[in-house]
């Protein structure tokens, strides 16, 4: 069994809404990697929002810097970055 992460010291930039883009957060996994430029998205159909990890545009190709390697640390993160942007 995989224990769970911890994610922390979480912080929200709100922004003008862009897109559905709403904010950005950045946070601290297992007191070890700080993550940044974790967008916050509404959803289209207004049912809540969704989280998208940082790309870079190479050429006609979108690389992603970072992301969770697991559905279950995925949902863990976007868990706790929504709960506290909903503060």
């Amino acid at each position: 069994m995989q224990r769970k992460s911890e994610v922390s010291e979480i912080q929200i930039t709100i922004i003008k809404p862009q897109n559905g883009l709403v904010g950005f957060g950045s946070f601290l996994l297992d007191g070890k990697l700080y993550l940044s430029s974790v967008g916050i998205h509404a959803k289209l159909n207004g049912s809540g929002y969704r989280i998208t990890y940082p790309t870079k545009k190479v050429g006609e190709q979108n690389i992603q810097i970072f992301h969770p390697t697991t559905q279950e640390l995925g949902q863990e993160i976007e868990t706790a970055v929504l709960a506290r942007f909903k503060e």
